[in-house]
């Protein structure tokens, strides 16, 4: 089983809009209300793809009371920890005259220190009966800043590997404790090798992004890969560099891309798949969640497809 870990859940409410002019009155052509936070996007996608998951974190209120119901219907087994404050609204506005979207986020509730070591309870027992957890997403207020750091060595504590996909001072925390997967972006990896250094970012400025893995990796982090948007992505692993490379295809929405491939890496590698498969693979349900309007949704035609076009060469 995988676990995905969602700390910061939120409604994810997406509105098409014919025209959205500033300080005006706009209608909405469409809307979707989803549950959302990047875990639950993962969750959504490992369902999709037939693979058993469950969906654990924190939620709260009637929003809370929302995500569990959507997930219900969506058939996704989840397993949150409850408390009294209202889970986040994010909304998404997309323009549909130009193709621009307009993001309002919420920042979502405090979470005390009781719940958090609640929670941690929780994590221990999920994570013995997981072969992955998946930390995904911002933390939210309340929770220390090396919040996933800890999650992580009860993870690996438990048996389990922990893959962790985040941002900013939750990620340069969360590295210290050696997930076996991080997905950075390309400025995240000079920043991390900053940490490391106890130096700052702005030290190394000539560090090139195939070095930038590979020290990563002697760090003890077994998989790295940095998303290149449209040109791929770059991985490394055992001291190797993967260059991976998809079709042209017809982009029609580029949320949930992130999530989509960690749900693919987690699936193929809970499956004891070789390293370069399992990138061909999460590269394919990535692409196929591009082909859809809605976050963390694929379709398993569009998957199998993908995976007979993706190239992955060593560099």
């Amino acid at each position: 089983m995988i676990t995905t870990v969602t700390l910061n859940a939120a409604i994810d409410k997406t509105y098409y809009i014919s025209s959205f002019p500033l300080g005006q009155v706009s209608r909405v052509r469409q809307m979707y209300a989803e549950p959302g936070g990047k875990g639950i996007n993962v969750a959504r996608v490992i369902q999709q793809m037939g693979y058993p998951v469950l969906a654990t974190g924190i939620i709260g209120g009637h929003n809370g009371r929302f995500i569990e119901q959507k997930l219900d219907a969506q058939g996704i087994k989840h397993d949150f920890v409850q408390i009294e404050e209202e889970s986040r609204l994010c909304l998404n506005m997309i323009d549909e005259s130009n193709g621009s979207s307009t993001e309002v986020l919420e920042q979502g509730p405090w979470i005390s220190a009781e719940t958090w070591q609640f929670f941690q309870a929780k994590l221990a027992g999920l994570a013995a009966q997981s072969r992955i957890v998946c930390f995904s997403g911002s933390l939210p207020q309340g929770v220390p800043t090396d919040g996933y750091a800890q999650l992580i060595r009860i993870v690996k504590q438990a048996g389990a590997l922990a893959f962790l996909d985040t941002s900013g001072t939750a990620l340069l925390q969360g590295v210290g404790a050696q997930p076996d997967f991080v997905k950075p972006n390309e400025d995240e990896v000079t920043t991390l090798l900053g940490a490391f250094n106890e130096g700052n970012a702005e030290d190394q400025p000539d560090t090139d992004r195939a070095e930038g893995l590979l020290r990563l990796q002697q760090q003890g982090i077994p998989r790295v890969t940095v998303s290149l948007g449209a040109a791929g992505s770059i991985s490394a692993y055992e001291g190797a560099l993967y260059r991976v490379q998809g079709p042209p295809i017809q982009v029609v929405n580029t949320v949930g891309c992130g999530d989509s491939f960690v749900a693919g890496m987690a699936m193929a590698t809970a499956q004891n798949l070789r390293f370069p498969t399992c990138l061909q693979y999460a590269s394919a349900v990535a692409s196929a969640n591009a082909l859809t309007e809605r976050a963390g949704y694929v379709q398993l035609h569009d998957v199998e497809r993908l995976q007979t076009e993706i190239t992955v060469e060593l560099v």
